[in-house]
């Protein structure tokens, strides 16, 4: 198995450990179609993209492009940051971005004190320290996600349920409505077996994605394939491997609205 689109790879810009150029070179060297830069989101204080950089970071992504030859898409992994789907990339910011990602991070500015309480306070608790998630704090994290996606043009949603305890069936349900890709991430392990099955059985699209915060893993596929093993994923759906390049929602949704 080989990603030709590696939608999800960090830069200096948040905290990965490689320049935008490294990151085309090494994708190149791995003979790979394309890279997009997804650097962390605005909303996150300290290590997320900043709109002030945001000109500098689509002319180093063009001149990547040149020198290496590898399509080279300038994007962010948004942060939700909270019930109502929330994320930080706003209208204004969609003409300097090729694609839209969004995932559940921690420590970021969240929508409201409640949000804040939810979404990291009692995330954590059951992340870090094993308490057993109420049905009400899954209900909200399902929430969270599915609102996003109803909400915002989102291409991919990045390692759903890691940190996040949800209902990855309606989460997928969401995502295969409204034409956003489905993360099988290669970094970390956010489902069990039982519940990729099910998300499978929405009909849902994937894409497979490094979440590269070091040059040396553009283009990784070592934790998919282990995966693989063990669930039956439709190969036709995993949109961005063995030849297949993704129909990205984010650039129909410019087209349909006129946005460069």
């Amino acid at each position: 198995m080989k990603i030709n689109l590696d939608l999800h790879t960090h830069t200096v810009y948040s905290h990965g450990k490689g320049t935008i150029e490294e990151n085309a070179v090494s994708a190149k060297e791995k003979g790979l179609y394309g890279i997009a830069i997804t650097d962390h989101g605005f909303s996150h204080p300290a290590f997320g993209m900043r709109r002030k950089k945001v000109a500098k970071m689509r002319r180093e992504c063009d001149l990547a492009e040149q020198k290496t030859g590898v399509k080279v898409l300038l994007g962010i992994e948004s942060n939700i940051r909270g019930r109502d789907g929330t994320i930080d990339v706003k209208p204004s910011d969609y003409e300097n971005l090729d694609v839209v990602l969004a995932g559940v991070h921690k420590f970021i500015f969240y929508k409201t004190v409640g949000d804040f309480g939810k979404l990291l306070l009692k995330n954590m608790l059951h992340d870090k320290f094993k308490i057993k998630a109420s049905d009400k704090l899954i209900k909200y994290n399902t929430e969270c996600y599915v609102n996003a996606v109803k909400n915002n043009p989102i291409d991919v949603l990045t390692h759903v349920g890691f940190g996040c305890v949800c209902d990855a069936v309606e989460v997928a349900k969401a995502c295969a409505d409204y034409g956003t890709l489905f993360e099988i991430s290669t970094k970390k392990t956010h489902l069990t077996d039982e519940e990729w099955q099910k998300v499978i059985e929405t009909g849902v699209n994937f894409v497979v994605d490094s979440d590269a915060h070091s040059v040396d893993r553009i283009g990784d596929t070592a934790l998919a394939c282990e995966l693989f093993k063990r669930v039956n994923f439709p190969i036709d759906r995993i949109k961005n491997i063995d030849g297949q390049i993704p129909t990205l929602r984010f650039t129909e949704f410019k087209q349909k609205h006129g946005i460069k």
